[in-house]
């Protein structure tokens, strides 16, 4: 279990620096004022827009020698629990950030309407409820009701009364209708039902009057009606959306239940539909040079195309130039049009196994921005020189018509590297490709001397039949042609950040900030069980998780270690405000490489047209005032697309072994909570749930800092990581759950039992519902 830190806990808190130190003896001696701990709090608390530490020091008048003495108390705070770092702002506990995404979900007695945060902001447990909202109009503001989901500018309540917080609405996201999505059965007696696809709604029947010309097997929404005092829930049809035995209809059920916006409007395709070819006029003539794109072999659109060649500057021995071309997405979508109006909605494309959700329409995303082979493209590019040790010595971006002199796989250039070129990469290997992966060994000098975080986690591709159920689930190899194009983005969104910064031009960052504290003190704890240590303080590195990930390599504990590792990291997130990013270890990072699938890297390409005057479309003053909603916007949006994604795998593996009720399989556990144990097909890449009350003739009980469930009696028990064997006993294909018996026998856990007797409750044979953990982060 994470211990709480608060003032009171027996953990060191960090001392005064001796520039701190200094700073204070010397303001008491001119007489001004250094304001104490409880005076930078009050400020936060007051000031929940000017939490920054600039802010918080011009409102003191602290400077110089100052601002270190300010630095070393706001450490000192924050290792005593009294405030936490979100991105580049300071908070109190629980507190809830100056503008954030709220679900309206009733009202108060006096009829106003009350929300709480969608999620908690830093994804921690443990911090109690969400705080409530009472949402406030104003004339001419945005009119939001119960149901929907909006975004606000929340300011705490003064007097203490009532709801902790009010907000003002800055922007109504799709309404949210209170209707239930589900399939159409009609049972032998002739009565029509409804199954849920969330399991916890009820089943509803359905009038013949009330179908709506739905079918059994239809996918539909339906809105509950109300009925007699007696009889089951009945139900309406508001609309069908189509059939359940359709190739993609799994994948249709996650865009309607996370409300993804998959139809674009009539204005939005006349818009994509009048473009026209952006021609050589306020562009560079790159169409000559060797650019190529190296893509999945099943890729439609080219947003990248990279090329490379020895530095020919003789101050610069060893050193390469490498190139990197991004669709110029910029040209097509002008801010305020229905185009753009559109892509920020979606903020995203979204990827299931079956189809792609797409953030611009297939005119501009397949067609006009992609930089397809042999064919004039604009493209907004930078030219970056390295060392021979993989420093970044310079770069220069340059707005240019390129043309792809090659359309290649991952596989086919590694392929060619390896010895066996095709007639299609045989020309290209020597002044193409060879100069490519030349660069990309002076790269990753320098990405292993900044050692980024280095998890190791293999992503698993499910792979369809034709009628679009699944065939078989497989662990693509990492190539060095992946890696080679990884670094080449990188550094290019490094380029990017850092040409913005110099320009003082606002822009939207992607910011990954250091495990919280709390979280920080749950992994000690649980590497405490390994005997492994991991140094307190709030400035630990990248370096010293790799090395604890070296320590366990090729161990049994190895993919374990890794998974707690993979849960302590924060959640990667877009922001106005630059935090650097932990995961890669890098001070400041923007996406760049993407605009056609990602709007973030939309508006950092609109800053630098505007930073480095390079046409009439960059950022417009309108959209630098509201980065901050945009940034919280995508942000949702990205975790809406991941959710989605996640629940499409989840929903078509539990259909593929539906028929398979009974049998015996050989499983992981990927999660452990008070409920139970998650576990995961490694064959499939899905979950199930073994509840703890089907665990054994022993109470169990939940031990947090370990991931583990141990026997009150045996102590033996099972942990997150361990190979087990599991038998399908339940399964709910709609809701893509299935629930599992264990076969395996418990065992010893590894380490210590320090951490056992810590453990808080008992399990039992209890039953509830368990939130997932997140398999990934995005960087």
């Amino acid at each position: 279990m994470a211990r709480s830190i608060s003032g009171k806990s027996k953990a060191k808190t960090r001392t005064l620096g001796k520039a701190g130190r200094d700073a204070k003896s010397a303001k008491a001696t001119s007489g001004d004022h250094l304001p104490d701990r409880d005076e930078v709090l009050r400020f936060i608390k007051d000031n929940p827009d000017r939490t920054a530490k600039r802010d918080i020091a011009k409102a003191f008048g602290l400077k110089g020698g100052d601002r270190i003495w300010l630095k070393d108390i706001l450490r000192e705070l924050q290792d005593e629990g009294l405030l936490k770092k979100t991105r580049k702002r300071l908070l109190r506990p629980g507190a809830l950030p100056h503008v954030v995404v709220l679900d309206i979900f009733s009202r108060d007695a006096a009829g106003a309407l009350l929300a709480r945060p969608a999620e908690r902001e830093d994804q921690d447990e443990g911090e109690g409820p969400l705080p409530l909202v009472e949402i406030r109009t104003q004339k001419g503001g945005k009119a939001a009701g119960i149901g929907d989901r909006v975004l606000a500018r929340v300011f705490r309540t003064e007097n203490g009364e009532g709801p902790a917080y009010t907000g003002r609405v800055m922007k109504v996201f799709e309404k949210r209708r209170q209707s239930i999505l589900g399939v159409i059965r009609k049972s032998k007696d002739g009565v029509f039902r409804i199954e849920p696809v969330e399991r916890t709604q009820r089943e509803l029947t359905i009038d013949t009057d009330d179908l709506n010309d739905a079918l059994d097997g239809d996918l539909v929404e339906i809105e509950p009606i109300s009925g007699g005092r007696y009889g089951p829930a009945r139900g309406k049809v508001i609309s069908v959306i189509g059939s359940l035995s359709s190739e993609k209809a799994v994948s249709m059920i996650a865009i309607h239940a996370h409300e993804i916006p998959h139809i674009f409007p009539d204005d939005v395709i006349a818009e994509s539909e009048a473009a026209k070819p952006v021609t050589l006029s306020g562009c560079e003539d790159w169409r000559d040079m060797p650019l190529i794109t190296i893509d999945p072999a099943d890729a439609k659109d080219h947003d990248d195309a990279v090329m490379a060649e020895p530095d020919p500057d003789e101050k610069n021995p060893g050193g390469f130039i490498a190139t990197v071309a991004i669709a110029d997405v910029a040209h097509y979508v002008r801010q305020g049009s229905a185009l753009d109006r559109e892509a920020v909605k979606r903020g995203n494309s979204v990827y299931f196994p079956d189809r792609v959700v797409p953030m611009l329409p297939e005119r501009i995303s397949n067609d006009l921005c992609s930089l397809r082979e042999g064919e004039p493209r604009p493209a907004m590019a930078v030219r970056m020189r390295f060392s021979a040790s993989g420093q970044k010595v310079g770069h220069s971006f340059h707005r240019v018509i390129m043309r792809s002199a090659a359309k290649l796989s991952y596989q086919q250039a590694q392929k060619a590297i390896d010895g066996e070129p095709d007639d299609k990469t045989g020309p290209l290997l020597e002044p193409i490709l060879k100069p490519l992966w030349d660069a990309y060994a002076v790269l990753k000098r320098g990405r292993d001397n900044r050692q980024p975080l280095e998890l190791d986690l293999p992503e698993r591709k499910i792979l369809l039949k034709e009628d679009g159920t699944v065939d078989r689930v497989v662990v693509p190899p990492r190539l060095d042609a992946h890696k080679l194009i990884e670094e080449f983005m990188v550094q290019a969104n490094v380029a990017a950040a850092e040409t913005l910064e110099a320009k003082r031009q606002a822009l939207i960052y992607r910011v990954h900030d250091a495990p919280s504290l709390a979280k920080q003190e749950a992994l000690r704890e649980f590497l405490r069980t390994f005997e492994i240590s991991l140094a307190r303080g709030a400035q630990l590195k990248p370096a010293q998780f790799n090395a604890i990930l070296a320590r366990v390599r090729d161990t049994e504990h190895e993919q374990l270690v890794n998974e707690v590792v993979l849960r302590s990291q924060s959640q990667a997130v877009y922001a106005p405000e630059n935090l650097g990013h932990f995961g890669l270890n890098l001070r400041r990072y923007a996406h760049f490489t993407s605009p056609i699938r990602r709007y973030a890297d939309l508006i950092v390409h609109r800053a630098l047209i505007a930073a480095l005057g390079l046409g009439k479309d960059g950022l417009t003053q309108d959209e630098e005032t509201r980065l901050e909603e945009t940034a919280a916007l995508i942000s949702a949006t990205e975790r809406r697309a991941m959710a989605a994604e996640r629940d499409t795998v989840d929903r078509l593996v539990a259909e593929h072994l539906s028929g398979r009720v009974g049998e015996e399989f050989d499983a992981r556990i990927s999660g452990v909570a008070k409920a139970g144990l998650f576990v995961q097909l490694p064959q499939y890449g899905a979950d199930g749930f073994v509840p703890v009350s089907t665990l054994g003739d022993e109470y169990y009980i939940y031990d947090e800092a370990r991931h583990a469930m141990v026997g009150e009696r045996s102590g033996r028990g099972f942990q997150l990581g361990d190979s087990v064997s599991v038998r399908l006993v339940e399964i709910a294909p709609l809701a893509g759950a299935m629930r599992f018996e264990m076969l395996s026998k418990p065992e010893k856990l590894p380490g210590s039992m320090k951490s056992f007797h810590k453990a808080k409750g008992r399990s039992g044979r209890a039953s509830g519902k368990s939130r997932r953990a997140s398999q990934g982060r995005r960087r």
